[in-house]
């Protein structure tokens, strides 16, 4: 069976990480890889020596590729999404999928037309935990979910200009961290239908931002409330004094109990979860894990079944409105 050829366009670290998980299934070729600079291309070069150097997706894609992988600066994600699912390659791309809704829409929509394959790298949906505390609710075995807390902080920030100019990023701590827990949260409740109420609060250097600002926020805290009556409270921020790396947690209150995934003593990739009942608790999953890659490898394993374009891909679009509203867009 011939392996699908693949692109990586964008080869940092995080574009790396992938391309070396993807590989590691044996199931896809990588072809091409492309970046801006010359140290990241020697880096991905180790892993896939035989893969043809290209100055961009143009040439990537007059390469044949089947699919691209996107590591890019948020502002390309879209752009460069359609002009690769309408020249027939399939995309996996890193989040945001858009800047706003808008353009998300016009991704799932390329895709399609194109009926090919289109994926988010929405990382934490494929930890033990979360899998875990998502079969317990679809069961029904935590009741009626009243409220779902999230937290992500992030002590550091990002280090890239780029994050800071709302134009390239879309936004700040909400589009860099909160759109990974907005969409676990609407993931694991089985993305309800109808329109929530949204309330939130957008801080820069601890200053509330009024609407439409043109400054990143640093500090957001968001109110959710589904049609199903579950509240969903979202609170993330960068640069918060912690006293650790980071603060992660995705924690579900049911009429019938609880359950709970949370990073392990300030890590980025270790996480516990557990279940609870009244005063009690069950651990569902504990680190080591190798989590980081597998939206990468569910991705590469499903284009190398030929799966074409997937319907569920509508949720992207979802995502990407509920942050429009954390925004007030």
């Amino acid at each position: 069976m011939n392996r699908p050829r693949i692109g990586f366009l964008g080869v940092g670290w995080i574009g790396r990480h992938r391309m070396q998980v993807m590989l590691e299934t044996g199931l896809v070729e990588a072809v091409a890889i492309a970046d801006p600079s010359a140290d990241m291309i020697a880096e991905a070069a180790k892993l896939a020596p035989d893969a043809q150097v290209v100055n961009g997706l143009e040439a990537m894609l007059a390469a044949g590729v089947d699919g691209v992988v996107i590591a890019t600066p948020s502002a390309l994600h879209a752009e460069q999404s359609i002009a690769a699912l309408n020249a027939g390659a399939a995309v996996f791309c890193q989040k945001p999928l858009g800047r706003d809704a808008a353009e998300a829409a016009r991704v799932v929509e390329a895709a399609r037309a194109a009926d090919r394959l289109l994926s988010v790298d929405f990382s934490y949906r494929f930890t033990a935990g979360m899998q875990a505390i998502r079969a317990l609710l679809a069961e029904g075995a935590l009741g009626h979910v009243q409220a779902v807390d999230l937290v992500f902080h992030n002590a550091y920030g990002p280090d890239k200009p780029w994050f800071y100019d709302r134009a390239q990023s879309g936004g700040g701590c909400v589009m860099d961290l909160g759109v990974h827990l907005v969409d676990l949260a609407l993931w694991a409740l089985g993305f309800p239908e109808g329109d929530p109420a949204v309330t939130a609060q957008l801080f820069a250097d601890g200053r509330l931002l009024p609407p439409a600002a043109e400054a990143v926020e640093d500090f957001a805290t968001a109110s959710i409330v589904l049609p199903t009556g579950t509240v969903v409270r979202l609170t993330c921020s960068w640069r918060l004094h912690a006293g650790r790396d980071a603060e992660i947690s995705a924690a579900f209150y049911g009429t019938q109990g609880g359950a709970a995934l949370r990073n392990v003593d300030g890590s980025f990739y270790d996480f516990v979860a557990e279940r609870y009942r009244g005063t009690q608790r069950e651990t569902l999953s504990q680190p080591p894990e190798e989590w980081g890659g597998r939206a990468g490898a569910d991705w590469a394993r499903r284009l190398a079944g030929g799966a074409r374009f997937d319907p569920a891909a509508a949720q992207l679009v979802t995502v990407s409105r509920m942050l429009d509203r954390i925004y007030g867009r």
